[in-house]
């Protein structure tokens, strides 16, 4: 990707609203349960990866830059299968995401193609953000120092997938627009979380 391109992506993650300070005390007493999610988050974005790759082929950039990204959200699906196993736990089952479906309305889906692939990129960007946030609160307020450093890696991480995804919309569409729309997902975000109840069980 164009470091020009990345620099600036970098910069706009801005998300309006923080987590509720509470939802890491809630998280730390359903750790199966969160594991669990998160094992299932990592799922879905790679099997996302996969759908975008197969919709749009034809878009070589967006090939390359998302093949690896399928093998490393899978490779993080197995990272919390194995701390499941390590700590005596089992994969339970997976819940309706409730931040997801939430997000899934402000989605374009019909019109030209080119908002259709910008609000798919941006929903895609967007999981990764909260994502990311989310990990930082559990890597700052969990009392187990390995589940610190566990979370922490898994930040960073999803930092990075946050702003390839602002980069690939900046790659196929002007940066002005990216902008624009991403400030109104920033704001439908915000809104949203403010409607959706604390749950300790979830990583959204």
């Amino acid at each position: 990707m164009d470091e020009t391109i990345s620099n600036e992506a970098r910069s706009i993650l801005g998300l309006r609203l923080s987590t509720d300070p509470r939802w890491v005390n809630l998280a730390e007493i359903s750790i199966e349960a969160i594991l669990t999610d998160h094992a299932y988050c990592e799922q879905k974005a790679a099997v996302s990866c996969i759908s975008l790759v197969q919709r749009y082929n034809q878009k070589p950039a967006l090939v390359k830059a998302l093949a690896p990204i399928v093998t490393e959200e899978w490779g993080h699906f197995r990272m919390v299968l194995a701390e499941l196993e390590k700590r005596g736990m089992q994969l339970g089952l997976q819940r309706k995401d409730v931040y997801v479906n939430a997000l899934l309305k402000f989605v374009q889906t019909g019109g030209a193609e080119e908002g259709r692939l910008l609000d798919q990129l941006l929903f895609m960007a967007m999981i990764e953000a909260r994502s990311c946030e989310r990990f930082k609160r559990l890597s700052e307020g969990l009392a187990d120092p390995y589940l610190q450093k566990f979370y922490r890696r898994f930040m960073e991480s999803e930092a990075g997938h946050y702003s390839l995804f602002i980069e690939l919309a900046e790659t196929y569409i002007n940066k002005d627009k990216v902008k624009h729309r991403w400030k109104e997902w920033l704001e439908y975000e915000s809104e949203m979380m403010n409607s959706i109840e604390i749950r300790g069980d979830r990583i959204h």
